[in-house]
């Protein structure tokens, strides 16, 4: 049974692996983009010189956390708090504005932002299962 449990953590990671190393890289692939969409942004256009760079660089830094086990229950973590920024502010996009444009890259900025939070929503809970998981059966036999 411990096993599965690990294998469950081990699709997880690399779930979030392959999502923030898509983003990560569809956002560096349309840069300008990307910071134009930010900028577009009441919430976030104050920050819009520096947040591009931050957020590529966390997607990727938590992605790598999440390779290594012992680095795992640090990159689930940090999984779980990017996806309820993610979901707040989408929460919030869709409580005072209408119609900005998603700073997604790739197949995420398809959906509508409903579908994104739902989408997110799903992520969270996956990152909350994850962590519960490798914390769990990740420490060694006593």
């Amino acid at each position: 049974m411990k096993k599965a449990k690990t294998r469950i953590v081990e699709f997880i990671s690399y779930f979030f692996i392959l999502l923030f190393c898509y983003a990560g890289i569809s956002k560096l692939m349309d840069f300008e983009n990307f910071q134009v969409q930010i900028s577009a942004s009441a919430l976030l256009n104050r920050f819009s010189e520096i947040l591009p760079y931050i957020l590529i660089i966390v997607k990727f830094l938590i992605a790598g956390l999440l390779c290594y086990r012992k680095t795992r229950n640090i990159g689930l973590i940090g999984s779980l708090v990017l996806m309820l920024i993610f979901t707040g502010y989408i929460a919030l996009i869709l409580s005072t504005s209408n119609n900005l444009p998603c700073s997604c890259g790739g197949i995420l900025e398809k959906m509508s932002w409903h579908h994104h939070l739902y989408f997110n929503i799903g992520c969270v809970i996956l990152s909350i299962i994850g962590l519960g998981l490798n914390l769990k059966y990740s420490r060694p036999a006593e």
